[in-house]
């Protein structure tokens, strides 16, 4: 009888595990997309909620790189990154410069519009079928009853690299510097001659790329469509809340926050649960704290 606690005990171990490890990955791909919105937000005060759509078009840009045109899988991932970047740079400077200070109403229908007219040219473009990215990561490690996805620990190597290099160029480099200063306060930043407009193009091409980013590392994981992003979008956007709206770490361990609990309530809940716990969280983190995790209370300083 002991033998068999033993057994189920180590069974249960090795479930929450799986779980936990299963859960950081996926909570890391919300934590980078919450990550660009709390970059543009602390820039520019704007909340892009078609920041979902860019990482689809990141997926979409790696696959036809990949398997169109048989490019090396690494070099497919530098390309999309930078080719969905440069995209939201020339979104900002075409379209998104111009509502800054109108409504918040008006701003996010744009970027809803914006990101309807993304998934529409993905459709147009590359069909509305399923498709898989291969990537170098497939294969898995079976540890103590415990399987290790390639693919998952990738995502979750990958997330910290990305924010490790954020945190160095936000940190150490005069560019990070004047982005953070921006974010504090734009009239003066202007008036310490700090290039105000490009500052914000730059913060929209960091975080499209980001996007693009997770948008390639999810991709093997849930297949690549045009909807991929939308609930993405909508459980990073919790996570940025759940944070604290305008702090980077707070979107990281908002995001984690969101894919434990996730699978948690998926394994452990009855169905229909799993869906619905983000949400549960984001009401219960809006009744008690407000502010988010990382977020302070009060007004706005000046």
């Amino acid at each position: 009888m002991a033998a068999s606690d033993r057994q189920l005990g180590g069974r249960k171990l090795a479930t929450f595990v799986q779980l936990t490890l299963n859960g950081l990955a996926v909570g890391c791909i919300y934590g980078l997309v919450a990550l660009g919105f709390v970059l543009i937000y602390k820039a520019t005060e704007l909340v892009n909620f078609a920041q979902g759509d860019l990482l689809m078009l990141g997926a979409f840009i790696a696959y036809m790189a990949v398997v169109w045109w048989g490019v090396d899988y690494w070099i497919s991932f530098l390309i999309a990154v930078l080719v969905v970047g440069a995209f939201g740079a020339l979104l900002d400077m075409t379209v998104l410069r111009r509502v800054i200070g109108q409504p918040q109403f008006a701003v996010v229908m744009l970027t809803i519009g914006l990101g309807a007219i993304f998934r529409t040219f993905a459709s147009v473009t590359w069909g509305s079928e399923i498709y898989t990215l291969p990537t170098p990561f497939s294969s898995v490690t079976q540890i103590a009853g415990v399987t290790l996805s390639h693919q998952y620990l990738s995502i979750i190597a990958a997330t910290l690299i990305l924010c490790g290099v954020l945190y160095v160029f936000f940190s150490h480099t005069r560019l990070g510097v004047a982005m953070q200063a921006t974010s504090q306060n734009q009239l003066a930043a202007y008036c310490m001659g700090i290039p105000v407009k490009l500052i914000f193009s730059l913060v929209w091409a960091i975080s499209a790329a980001v996007a693009a980013a997770a948008g390639i590392l999810l991709a093997p994981v849930t297949l690549i469509d045009t909807n991929m992003g939308l609930a993405v979008a909508l459980k990073a956007f919790a996570a940025a809340v759940v944070g604290g709206f305008g702090s980077i770490p707070g979107a990281l361990v908002g995001g984690i926050s969101i894919g434990l609990i996730e699978l948690y309530a998926g394994a452990t809940l009855p169905e229909g649960i799993k869906n619905t716990a983000p949400y549960i969280l984001l009401l219960t983190m809006l009744a008690v704290r407000p502010q988010g995790l990382f977020g302070t209370p009060g007004g706005k300083r000046m």
